[in-house]
């Protein structure tokens, strides 16, 4: 006579938790720049200590990202320039910034050309919504106190 089956006496720890994957990066440290291998801890202040960057230089990079989106590349040029020497963490993200706006203006140029073989109104219509997307995306992620790099941008300002 076979015995029935018996219910699994695995303790739970043994089974991977989907929630916590184990090179997660704890919430406070923020996301590693693109290129830095997963689970790499981000250093703010590009000296090694990795302090995540306090609440007034989070609502300045929030506000160049901000700005971005209404002023185009005005008002993150304006923050880089006032801040650009007191806080690594609100330069580099205003730099993205002026960055991204800077590629996106471009871009409407370039759209603006296009118009005359009747695409460049399809081109600004998706630049504005991929500008708008994007820099709602750059607010939230600079509002957590994380470096945020837009895709597919020139990095003209170092």
């Amino acid at each position: 006579m076979t015995q029935p089956d018996q219910p699994n006496d695995r303790p739970l720890s043994d089974s991977p938790s989907p929630a916590t994957p184990p090179n997660a990066i704890p919430p406070t440290a923020g996301t590693p720049t693109v290129g830095a291998p997963a689970g790499t801890p981000v250093n703010y202040a590009g000296t090694g200590a990795g302090a995540p960057p306090t609440q007034d230089e989070r609502n300045l990079a929030l506000l160049s990202h901000l700005t971005g989106i209404f002023t185009s590349f005005v008002g993150p040029l304006i923050i880089w320039l006032m801040k650009k020497d007191s806080s690594p963490y609100i330069s580099d993200q205003a730099k993205e910034a002026l960055n991204f706006q800077i590629t996106v203006a471009i871009g409407y140029l370039i759209a603006g050309a296009a118009t005359f073989i009747c695409i460049g109104p399809l081109i600004a219509l998706a630049l504005w919504i991929a500008s708008l997307v994007l820099g709602i995306m750059a607010t939230m992620a600079a509002s957590r106190g994380e470096l945020y790099r837009y895709p597919m941008t020139l990095r003209l300002v170092n």
